[in-house]
């Protein structure tokens, strides 16, 4: 888009030079693509809109949580990111207002003999003034300046909106993994004891005489090689506990989740309809706000055409002597007034006002792509839990059958009708099974994690100061 930069002087008015700002229309899909009446269309109301992570119903999650927002360190510097461009915006009003001086003097001289009597003696003289300067907006190039500030500390509390959601997100993905690795052990436990009666059998077989001490070797090393994977498991669960302490603002020395086996419900957000997407994401905010930026910014650059003016008054006294200083007849005062336009500058300002139109282009399509991107996410997120979960019951009914063959399995190798590696084949088939369903359910719980993300985890347009609070100077916290 092209926009007029260059307006013919008008005669003195309140108006703003510049394009308005008016927010671009998107045309939005009615529905997501996802079966119809596999999730609610409407939010649920009861629900809390910014603690998302008490529907996944883990005590533990529900207390690390707040944390984040307190004691993360990329929150708090975000914070003060945010705070630096609202005290931008209350500066620039501050060009809307006189400056407003006072000075004072003093001189005590003397001329000729001084003190010995030739001459003028020592005398002391003085003034007092006071000043007024102003430049008044009558272009709006100030006012221009201040929504292009006031719009820019909107986006940075979009910003610091959105990477408190990310953090949050962060922190409630590493908590699933955590559990994970927590259920994965606890697999491995019950795999490492079955294995270990598995071994008990063969001994007695071969000790029966019924079975080939080749079956005494392979149990022990499917054995061991299930510790081996047991004792591994506790890296990545280490990996995952220190993550979620710096999170939460904490050194991972100081920190320590205790074990537990359950992992974390399987919730299903709701969904809404698509239009209230994009009052639901701080990311999408943002890129909106950074859109008015931009168009304030064309208008900061258009106002360069136009000439500036300054008025002035002073007023004061002086005397000599100071005696009688704030007489009458020692007032003394001016008013004055000057403009200064540029009229050549070799296009400079015609590259800058097309500067700030590309900006503004710019923004504007970055708008979009975030918009089709939040889209994108939203379904395959969607898209993603609908499938897990339909998995979900296939596999667990592969686990419940792979359980059966295994006992079957021994039951016949006790009664020497089969090999052991028939018992070894089918617990080999049992722990993969148990080990899919445990990843299938981790892949639910993640996506659940990145949908709440992805639907903007309760935030809305309106936690955003709106320009009137800003330029009030109204206090802001996360």
């Amino acid at each position: 888009m092209k926009r007029l930069v260059f307006a013919p002087l008008l005669a003195l008015s309140a108006c703003m030079v510049g394009p308005d700002y008016h927010k671009p229309a998107l045309k939005l899909p009615a529905a997501y693509s996802i079966a119809p009446g596999w999730v609610k269309a409407a939010p649920d109301d009861a629900a809390a809109k910014g603690a998302w992570w008490t529907a996944f119903h883990d005590p533990a999650l529900d207390r690390l949580e707040p944390q984040v927002a307190v004691n993360n360190a990329t929150i708090k510097a975000d914070f003060y990111a945010y705070r630096q461009a609202a005290a931008a915006v209350r500066a620039a009003q501050g060009a809307l207002y006189p400056t407003l001086g006072l000075t004072g003097s003093a001189t005590r001289a003397a001329s000729g003999g001084g003190s010995s009597g030739v001459g003028g003696g020592p005398r002391t003289a003085g003034t007092a003034e006071g000043t007024v300067s102003w430049v008044p907006d009558i272009w709006g190039k100030i006012r221009r300046q201040v929504q292009q500030n006031s719009a820019a500390a909107q986006v940075s509390a979009a910003d610091l909106a959105n990477a408190t959601l990310s953090s949050q997100a962060a922190l409630a993905a590493d908590y699933v993994d955590l559990r994970a690795a927590d259920a994965s052990i606890a697999l491995y436990r019950q795999t490492v004891a079955a294995y270990q009666r598995s071994l008990r059998i063969a001994q007695n077989q071969v000790a029966a005489g019924t079975a080939a001490p080749g079956d005494v070797i392979t149990a022990r090393t499917q054995l061991e090689g299930a510790q081996s994977s047991l004792i591994a498991l506790g890296v990545a669960r280490t990996q995952y506990d220190n993550a979620i302490a710096v999170l939460t603002g904490q050194f991972p020395e100081n920190f320590a989740l205790p074990p537990a086996a359950q992992i974390p419900d399987v919730p299903v957000p709701p969904a809404g309809v698509p239009s209230t997407l994009l009052e639901r994401r701080p990311d999408i905010a943002a890129a909106e706000r950074s859109m008015a930026e931009q168009n304030a910014a064309i208008g900061v650059a258009v106002g360069a055409y136009y000439p500036d003016i300054t008025l002035s008054a002073l007023g004061g006294y002086s005397a000599d002597p100071i005696g009688g200083l704030f007489s009458a007849a020692n007032a003394l005062w001016s008013l004055g007034a000057d403009a200064s336009a540029t009229l050549f500058d070799g296009g400079i300002r015609s590259a800058k006002v097309a500067a700030a139109e590309d900006a503004y282009d710019a923004a504007e399509e970055s708008y979009r792509a975030t918009v089709l991107t939040a889209f994108q996410d939203t379904e395959n997120d969607l898209s993603a839990l609908r499938i897990y979960a339909a998995q979900a019951r296939v596999q667990t009914a592969t686990v419940a059958d792979a359980g059966r063959a295994v006992q079957i399995a021994l039951n016949e190798y006790e009664a020497g009708t089969v090999p052991y590696t028939t018992v070894v084949t089918a617990q080999v088939t049992l722990l993969g099974s148990q080990q899919s369903l445990l990843t299938i359910q981790q892949d639910r719980l993640l996506a659940a994690v990145a949908l709440y993300q992805d639907l903007g985890g309760g935030f809305t347009a309106q936690d955003i100061p709106s320009a009137a609070r800003l330029q009030a100077g109204v206090p802001f916290a996360p």
